[in-house]
């Protein structure tokens, strides 16, 4: 008896040290605090980029699903969601289940430097000026020419975007990924 009660604490203990084990930390800090995009905002930014359901839209810096929940809900896009917090992963799990639509999404607990984008037709942002030009020459790399780009707030420095609105006093920017021959172009530059 003594020697199954000590079996069985010992698999409570794995198993609760197990599941303190799964519940990932951040890699590094978040490069931006977490601030949410209006409802009409992220509207707008998915207007803007003329998301359809065959598109594939990755949110990086997803914060709680919200972008990618309501492209999912409106279109029947699907999504991919990253994030560095796994307090945000949980959080857009969540909504997600909760909106109806995480058959159309996941949720990834990744540094968005070191996630795998390729797929994305569709990636939208809302970050910092610093991240958004650190970030950029993943993007032209990384994402098929004709991917739609869109930020929230802030621009990419030289590379001039296509188009420029403005809702609630926020600027929200829509680039496409050039054709591979054009990436050296001045206009695009790194």
């Amino acid at each position: 008896m003594r020697i199954r009660r000590f079996a069985l604490l010992a698999v409570l203990l794995w198993g609760g040290l197990g599941g303190v084990a799964a519940q990932k930390a951040p890699t590094r800090a978040p490069d931006v605090r977490y601030e949410p995009s209006s409802p009409e905002v992220v509207r707008q930014m998915l207007g803007l980029a003329g998301v359809r359901k065959t598109d594939v839209l990755y949110d990086l810096g997803c914060g709680d699903g919200r972008i990618v929940i309501a492209a999912a809900k409106q279109f029947g896009t699907r999504g991919i969601g990253i994030d560095i917090d796994p307090e945000r992963i949980k959080e857009s799990t969540a909504n997600a289940r909760a909106a109806g639509v995480h058959r159309l999404v996941k949720f990834r607990n990744e540094d968005l430097f070191e996630a795998d984008i390729r797929k994305a037709t569709v990636v939208t942002l809302y970050l910092w000026p610093w991240v958004n030009l650190k970030l950029r020459p993943k993007l032209l790399k990384e994402l098929k020419p004709g991917t739609r780009v869109v930020s929230h707030s802030h621009d990419m420095g030289d590379w001039t975007p296509e188009r420029v609105i403005e809702v609630e006093g926020h600027k929200i920017y829509l680039w496409t990924i050039p054709g591979r021959g054009n990436i050296g172009d001045s206009d695009h530059g790194k």
